[in-house]
């Protein structure tokens, strides 16, 4: 006779500011930044939860968030009918007169949300990456093993490991010996010295070993009330903590290229980078995997259209994702991603480029390498990310690797 599945609750971090992603982030918060034409950065989270059957979702949010709440509130409908929902849940102050101090002050905030709940797990995941997995199998090794909290650790390469908070496995392959932020001399795997665990951010937890963690972090007047910084090294101290290997999950539907892709999207260049994954043939990132969909709200707009059949005029997108409303009119798309109602007017040049809603791109006008907000205009002539010392004198930020920012509104100027 096979156990009943636990009552798990979804608590999604939503909170950040995104400093290193603005001028995208000047209005707006982190995980409602667009992505993929379609999307929003917390639509990949949520899509990966509701997959897989976890339907009581809280996400808790901060900064800037009008227009998040305003996308999960109107994309992510959940039925009453059978208790499922998803739903923003604000800073609300409920301990005193402060906003979250960190993630794990934030969800310290707002326990009441759990002890409503009364989940038996509660899978705590961040807002801001671009993947695929499966939490369930996550949660079923947590349940295996006996784990107070399970983390889900990405594989990469001894030298990378420097960047992010690492993972230091047992000689078991599970146990959590310690939780190193941006160590010097990242640890090798028991299986492969070369390699080391990168956190993914996402958490596993056992509802009463979160419960008791975020409590006694609370009364610690040193911690900075972080869930990586500080609840999970407390964990791995107390002996309760694992790892979960995301290279193990499997995901319905993907295919070689595409299974184990994780990408936080935290840098300009690294959220233009993984833009750029889905323009190949071949994508890096397939987002028509259909058995494991990413979702979120289409709007109401016709299909695209390309017009004008002429020499030099002739309306063309190669290697790009073009989505509904676009108008291409007589202009050249190379390698870019074109959210709903961009138009591109005739002799126009837009390649290697992230082109977000209602922006209008005009005649002969040559964008390139960059990200252009939305309801962005270039006018005739206009050229973006061809001259970088041009654009940082018109005040427009260019990332380290080279690509050109011009924030939400702009009308840019020759």
């Amino acid at each position: 006779m096979s156990r009943p599945r636990p009552r798990v609750l979804g608590v999604v971090l939503a909170g950040g500011e995104g400093k290193r992603l603005a001028p995208l982030t000047a209005d707006r918060a982190k995980p409602a930044v667009p992505f993929g034409g379609l999307y929003r950065l917390i639509d990949f989270v949520l899509s990966n939860l509701v997959n897989a059957g976890y339907l009581r979702i809280c996400v808790l949010t901060q900064y800037k968030s009008h227009s998040l709440d305003r996308h999960i509130t109107t994309t992510w409908r959940m039925s009453n009918l059978l208790g499922n929902y998803i739903t923003p849940v604000p800073a609300q102050q409920r301990l005193g007169p402060h906003w979250y101090t960190g993630s794990a002050d934030a969800i310290h905030q707002s326990l009441n949300l759990v002890h409503d709940d009364q989940p038996d797990i509660v899978v705590v995941f961040g807002a801001d990456h671009v993947y695929r997995m499966d939490p369930r199998q996550m949660v079923d090794q947590h349940l295996a093993n006996g784990a107070g909290v399970t983390v889900a650790g990405l594989r990469v390469p001894r030298a990378d490991g420097t960047q992010f908070g690492v993972i230091r496995p047992g000689a078991d392959g599970y146990t959590i010996d310690a939780f190193l932020e941006k160590p010097a001399d990242p640890p090798g795997l028991p299986d492969s010295p070369e390699q080391t665990y990168a956190s993914m951010g996402n958490y596993v937890f056992s509802t009463d070993v979160l419960i008791d963690a975020l409590r006694a972090d609370a009364d610690d007047d040193t911690s900075v009330h972080d869930m990586g910084g500080n609840i999970i090294p407390m964990l791995a101290k107390a002996g309760v903590a694992q790892v979960y290997d995301f290279t193990s999950n499997d995901v319905p539907g993907a295919n070689e290229r595409d299974h184990g892709y994780w990408r936080d999207v935290g840098t300009l260049d690294s959220y233009f980078d993984a833009q750029m994954d889905l323009c190949a043939v071949d994508p890096v990132f397939n987002l028509y995997n259909r058995n494991w969909p990413i979702l979120t709200n289409v709007p109401s707009l016709p299909p695209a259209k390309f017009v004008h059949e002429h020499p030099n005029r002739t309306g063309t997108a190669v290697n790009s994702i073009v989505s509904n409303g676009v108008i291409i009119s007589g202009g050249l798309v190379r390698h870019s991603v074109l959210s709903p109602g961009v138009r591109v007017n005739s002799w126009a040049h837009v390649e290697n480029a992230v082109v977000m809603h209602n922006t209008v791109i005009g005649r002969r006008a040559v964008v390139r390498n960059a990200v252009l907000d939305k309801n962005v205009i270039v006018p005739e002539g206009g050229e973006v990310g061809v001259d970088k010392e041009h654009d940082r004198a018109r005040g427009f930020t260019v990332s380290p690797e080279g690509v050109t920012v011009v924030g939400k509104g702009v009308t840019i100027t020759c």
